[in-house]
């Protein structure tokens, strides 16, 4: 006997995020996920594992929304910022809506869809990995909610604000429009998060995972007027942070782990400078996209051979060649310099 013909048929037909740690590999240097690539250091405070924790943790709301610039009533904190993609879709979606995306982009916005059991809708980004307007707008019947992400992922490049702005006066009183900024620490001036007053169909995502070096705490924010925030609150978890997260998390947002934050970015920022560099002169590489986050896209002559050979020699880097658009790319995670002068030394070998 077997279960399966008992799940909803959508899951049967699921395939799930291949995330890095589901695709494996067994290696010394981890350029694949877009992690920090050191921990920092803290000692939980609290330990009252007996009890459940806070619903909406005050010292991290209060911290976040200080850190943003935003009020409290402004955040909802999640597990993660893949937690935010399936509230939003849960929280604003019928059986019969859809949900828009653009890829080449992050995968779990349509994961997370079609596990909701909502109709993808896909409008590719142009040439220049920027948002097709005239298209979206066709495309919008039935569409509840839009995402964006910005820096893109696996791009790095930055959505035209001018653009982003559009999107949310064409989509006004139709859907929420969702700007995924995961990666914005790398460039903390293109964010949305100003315009928030203004559309109150706009939801930002953030998260600790990045550039505050805590991806394994699971950590992640939705930012948005205080009516959008109330519906998320319907649906989320009762208790969706423990107490070491929450008591992590909100020491990573008192002013020194901020500090601590913004020189880990000026890290990635020289290092990703020095890879740039020294990828130019490679002989197999095509091209280098720009970037505005902590990893680069690059396209090689035969990106499969590179990525096969650094793979056996433990340098674990994210293959995109089969990504709509970027046929013989892959994306390369700023780590140490010590990690990147390998992987360029074992890429000029192959």
């Amino acid at each position: 006997m077997t279960i399966s013909p008992l799940s909803r048929k959508n899951v049967q037909a699921l395939t799930p995020y291949q995330s890095a740690r589901r695709l494996g590999g067994k290696g010394d240097i981890w350029l694949n996920a877009n992690e920090y690539p050191t921990s920092p250091n803290f000692d939980l405070l609290h330990r009252t594992f007996n009890r459940y924790p806070e619903p909406q943790p005050e010292a991290v709301i209060n911290g976040y929304a200080n850190y943003a610039g935003v009020k409290p009533e402004n955040v909802i904190v999640t597990r993660g910022g893949d937690e935010s993609i399936e509230l939003i879709i849960r929280a604003f979606c019928e059986p019969d809506d859809h949900v828009l995306h653009c890829p080449p982009t992050y995968g779990m916005y349509s994961v997370s869809a079609e596990t909701c059991g909502i109709a993808l809708k896909t409008v590719p980004l142009t040439a220049d990995f920027q948002l097709n307007l005239a298209e979206i707008e066709r495309n919008l019947d039935r569409v509840k909610v839009v995402f964006v992400c910005s820096p893109n992922n696996p791009t790095g490049t930055l959505v035209n604000r001018v653009d982003l702005l559009k999107l949310l006066d064409i989509t006004r009183n139709k859907a929420i429009v969702v700007v995924d900024e995961a990666y914005i620490e790398f460039c903390p001036q293109a964010s949305l998060v100003n315009e928030l007053a203004n559309y109150p169909h706009l939801a930002i995502i953030r998260t600790l995972s990045k550039a505050f070096a805590l991806a394994g705490l699971r950590c992640g924010f939705t930012l948005a007027n205080a009516e959008l925030i109330g519906i998320l609150q319907k649906v989320i978890a009762p208790y969706p942070l423990p107490v070491p997260v929450s008591d992590i998390a909100a020491q990573a947002l008192q002013p020194q782990g901020i500090t601590q934050m913004q020189e880990r970015v000026n890290d990635v920022l020289n290092n990703r400078a020095w890879l740039i560099e020294q990828l130019s002169k490679i002989p197999t590489v095509v091209q280098i996209f720009e970037t505005e986050a902590n990893y680069v896209l690059v396209k090689f002559q035969d990106s499969e051979k590179i990525f096969k050979t650094l793979w056996e020699q433990g340098i674990i880097l994210r293959d995109q060649h089969k990504a709509l658009g970027l046929q013989n790319c892959i994306r390369i995670t700023i780590g140490t310099r010590n990690e990147l002068e390998q992987t360029v030394k074992a890429i000029k070998l192959v």
